[in-house]
């Protein structure tokens, strides 16, 4: 099917400027409807029946993305195909250019959600190649791959993500459990246990079996590596685990094994790191050849990677290390540089990707051990997915959380009568609504005096006030006070921070509080 060459552009009396300057090459329809937005399929099939439009003036007829309902019904009754188009004007260029090349659009979605979509299925359609058994056969048979329990892992596969389980022993068996399933649905591909530094727990390595064995009973098949600096600890998980970090110059001779392991540049028992990448190199790459000689049949580097002030230091190693031994796998702890930095992680997960792609980093070890690195298993899967492709910028799906590609140039007229706001006394009411978030949903407890009367959960700020109209008498001063805490409550759930009511959810640095 040829592409379409005459389009129509369908939209409301405010969006007509924007309309046209990025709908280039495109009539545009204006209706006599203010807001977009507000339009009907139905109502658009009014207007362009009135304004005579016949089947054969246009090939293609875009309507606004926010209107509800198909445009299936237009195209019915006008006789042209008739599709969604972007939510925001300014989406247009791309929609636009994708149409020009062939792709599909929707009548019942935007068009940026369909982008979105099949962004998302060019990633699954990249991670399914790499899953054939015959792409992994032939792979596996380069130097610059691996296989880790049953994971293959190198430059032809897409990074793989370590989530590592502090302080397991603490945890116990029930804990852990939890938190591996927890970043196994999060989008780790394997399973790190973490001992408690210095101390020695023999008994609980005996139960990584039962650990594996509860994970694959919740449908989860994945490689355990085990994560400790003490010898006795690594030598018996050698029967347990696929993959053990870490070994050195100070246990490298008591620990041979053809299990794949994590070399690191140090000696623990001395002390003893090198700082400049030189010579933090020069020392792994001699300690490789020891491993080698003493028996170690897969070894993958970890130059460490530090955190600020020495991780400019450390990449540098690490991109050294790489000019030099372009054949080798590497391990990177980017969660060491997430826990120590008091900023977002989101943009720090997205970056350290982005570098761990630039010198082939296959695998890479993260942890959501403090509040403000949680949900960093999800924002370094997302940066891996980006990072799949050449450029990880107009994709269809982010990272932009806060803030987002463009500003909206939306303009709004006006009534003619402008009037400054004003808050009046507010009397308090007998009923009044304590409401908090937990499990990811929301919850509301009404109350007369002391006693909780009803208690209300859900996940949407609309289903809960429509449950809440039919329950109790509100006044509308208090009913736009729920609504406006019900969606912060909202808020606080997407972005995975805690909630507390009547309390600010972000800090007011972009206000100038902070300047």
């Amino acid at each position: 099917m040829n592409p379409p060459e005459r389009i129509l552009l369908v939209t409301g009396k405010l969006a007509e400027p924007l309309v046209r300057k990025y709908g280039k090459g495109c009539d545009v329809f204006v209706t006599p409807v203010s807001v977009a937005a507000f339009l009907t399929p139905e109502m658009i099939v009014r207007y362009l029946k009135k304004a005579k439009i016949r089947n054969d003036d246009y090939d293609l007829i875009l309507i606004p993305g926010l209107v509800r309902g198909s445009a299936q019904l237009i195209e019915d009754e006008v006789g042209i195909p008739a599709f969604k188009g972007p939510r925001n004007a300014m989406d247009l260029p791309a929609v636009l250019k994708a149409l020009s090349e062939g792709f599909k659009l929707s009548k019942e979605l935007p068009a940026d959600e369909i982008f979105s979509f099949d962004a998302l299925k060019r990633v699954e359609d990249i991670r399914n190649k790499t899953r054939d058994k015959r792409y992994i056969e032939k792979a596996l048979k380069k130097p610059w791959n691996v296989l880790i329990g049953n994971l293959p892992a190198g430059r032809d596969f897409p990074a793989r993500i370590l989530g590592e389980v502090v302080d397991a022993p603490r945890l116990g068996l029930k804990g852990t459990v939890e938190k591996a399933l927890y970043y196994l649905r999060e989008g780790v591909d394997i399973i790190d246990i973490g001992m408690v530094a210095g101390e020695t727990n023999l008994d609980f390595i005996e139960r990584i079996p039962e650990i594996r064995e509860r994970l694959e009973e919740n449908g989860f098949d994945v490689p355990i590596s085990f994560d400790s600096l003490n010898t006795a600890e690594i030598e018996k998980a050698l029967s347990y685990a696929d993959l053990l970090l870490s070994v050195d110059e100070g246990n490298l001779e008591e620990l041979v094994t053809e299990k794949p392991v994590v070399l690191i540049p140090t000696n623990q028992r001395r002390g003893f790191f090198p700082a400049k990448p030189a010579e933090r190199v020069e020392f792994l790459e001699n300690l490789k050849e020891k491993a080698i000689d003493l028996g170690y049949k897969t070894i993958i580097p970890d130059l460490i990677l530090e955190h600020v002030p020495h991780l400019a230091r450390s990449v540098t190693a690490f991109g050294l290390y790489r000019e030099r031994n372009p054949d080798d796998v590497f391990l990177a702890g980017v969660g060491n540089v997430i826990e120590l930095y008091d900023a977002d992680s989101v943009g720090m997960n997205a970056l350290l990707a982005g570098i761990a792609k630039e010198l082939s980093i296959s695998l890479l070890l993260t942890t959501e051990t403090s509040a403000k690195a949680r949900g960093s298993v999800r924002e370094l899967k997302r940066a891996v997915d980006m990072n799949l492709f050449d450029m990880p910028k107009d994709l269809g799906f982010d990272l932009l959380i806060l803030k987002e590609k463009r500003a909206s140039d939306w303009r709004f007229e006006p009534a003619e009568e402008i009037i400054a706001a004003e808050e009046k006394p507010v009397e308090l009411e007998p009923l009044y609504f304590r409401i908090w978030v937990v499990g990811g949903k929301i919850w509301v407890n009404a109350h007369r005096g002391t006693e909780a009367v009803l208690t209300i959960v859900g996940e949407e700020p609309n289903a809960i006030i429509d449950t809440l109209l039919e329950r109790f008498e509100i006044s509308p001063r208090h009913a736009f006070y729920l609504g406006r805490e019900l969606e912060r409550a909202k808020t606080a759930l997407k972005l995975r921070r805690s909630y507390v009511q009547e309390v600010e959810l972000f800090s007011d640095f972009y206000l100038g509080g902070n300047l």
